[in-house]
């Protein structure tokens, strides 16, 4: 209530705090760092697994 009442008596205030935010805004985003691939380390989970006393041969055919 104490924001809505201090609008109303100072609305040039709220002008210039709105066109700030315009101008700032846009600014900020332009200056911005951004990067197409972020530096991530993704997770990998890798599984081994050995058959002893099977043959290649065995594996690999039909």
């Amino acid at each position: 209530m104490r924001i809505v009442r201090l609008a109303l008596r100072r609305p040039y205030t709220f002008v210039v705090l709105a066109v700030l935010i315009l101008i700032v805004g846009p600014l900020a985003i332009l200056r911005t760092p951004t990067d197409i691939f972020a530096n991530i380390d993704i997770p990998v989970v890798s599984i081994f697994w050995t058959y002893n006393g099977f043959l290649t041969t065995g594996c690999c055919s039909d």
